[in-house]
């Protein structure tokens, strides 16, 4: 067996804001597994790594891709319990193998075209104008559930905003969710969450910085607007540490992206643990291409078919966010994600990327 990689920088239509700053662009790589006696027919798969996120995004990074194109093709397995991205990807491309190399990674009756997923309408943080325009756009185009980006702008502008949509459309016409990607502090949260919760928000994911466990709990506790636990997930690498985290904060959400928790194996991990404790969840994309959302989703399918989550909004709808994007199945029609089983993906338009193997 032989594996091979290619970077590959996406680019943004337009600059995504969030509490963090403005991303423009964003890497990833792609990885391909095959036979080198049949090297056409190839799982595909995306390490979907995150600057700013993904605790081994550093200089070391590629590095260990060509240690696992080595060891791969030695036979040999690969220590990627601290590489959450490569983990992500990786199990995406062996599985896409050993299922044909179709590119359909968990057959359901989703990659059947039988059944669809509802997603929220992604609101990137912007100008009042910008981020009411999107809004617009995105209730246009049917949208029943949104989630917003906060924490960059005067805080009265951004909860005048919210105030302005929910003046317009109530809380059984439109589900509000928040994402302050740890943008609060101490002094502030309690207030801002009491405010929310005025406007009936659904959830607020991550509203201080990771790692300030005792704080958070608190905040849990006490909180008037239910807590998701989205950037806390990262970097937790053992299983008893994701147990003892959730049963000591008791979130009342926890936000999955298995680009950056571990891989599939480790989402499942968390979810499986939250369904223990109660608690409730949803998948999100990590910004990747549509190589891994098209994995992703079909995962997603998997995870809330037959459950409770199966009409819950997840947060995939990222695929449009790009100008140099690839074509797969994953279709979008307002707020419904379907796999269209009559286009198969194209491996045509990965032929001339920049392989190393």
């Amino acid at each position: 067996m032989r594996l091979a990689y290619c970077p590959y920088m996406l680019h943004f239509k337009q600059p995504a804001g969030t509490s963090r700053g403005v991303l423009t662009e964003k890497p990833t790589y792609i990885i391909k597994i095959y036979d080198e006696n049949d090297p056409e027919h190839f799982g595909l798969g995306e390490c979907a790594v995150f600057p700013g996120l993904s605790p081994e995004a550093d200089g070391r990074y590629e590095y260990k891709l060509v240690e696992m194109l080595a060891n791969i093709a030695l036979g040999r397995g690969t220590d990627l319990s601290r590489y959450s991205s490569l983990n992500y990807g990786l199990e995406m491309a062996i599985r896409d193998y050993a299922g044909g190399c179709r590119h359909i990674y968990w057959p359901t009756e989703f990659t059947e075209g039988k059944s669809e997923m509802t997603i929220n309408g992604l609101i990137w943080m912007g100008s009042e104008e910008e981020m009411l325009a999107r809004l617009d756009e995105k209730i246009k185009a049917g949208f029943k559930c949104v989630k917003m980006k906060i924490g960059s702008l005067d805080w009265k502008k951004e909860l005048d905003i919210i105030r302005s949509i929910r003046s317009h459309f109530p809380a059984d016409q439109l589900t509000i969710r928040v994402d302050a990607n740890g943008g609060f502090v101490m002094d502030n949260v309690m207030p801002r969450l009491a405010q929310l919760a005025d406007l009936e928000v659904h959830s607020i994911e991550q509203p201080i910085p990771a790692r300030n466990i005792d704080l958070m709990k608190f905040i849990c506790d006490v909180s008037p607007v239910p807590v998701a636990l989205d950037e806390e997930l990262i970097g937790v690498y053992d299983d008893e540490m994701k147990r003892h985290l959730l049963e000591y904060v008791r979130p009342a959400f926890i936000v999955c992206k298995p680009a950056l928790c571990g891989g599939f194996s480790g989402a499942e991990t968390w979810i499986g643990i939250a369904k223990e404790l109660g608690i409730g969840w949803w998948i999100t994309s990590a910004l990747e291409s549509n190589v891994g959302l098209n994995a992703l989703a079909q995962f997603t399918a998997m995870m809330t078919q037959g459950t409770e989550w199966a009409d819950f909004a997840q947060g995939l709808g990222t695929g449009a966010l790009y100008t140099n994007n690839f074509v797969t199945p994953i279709r979008l029609t307002g707020e419904h994600m379907t796999y269209d089983p009559t286009a198969p993906l194209d491996n045509a338009q990965f032929a001339d990327l920049d392989w190393r193997c």
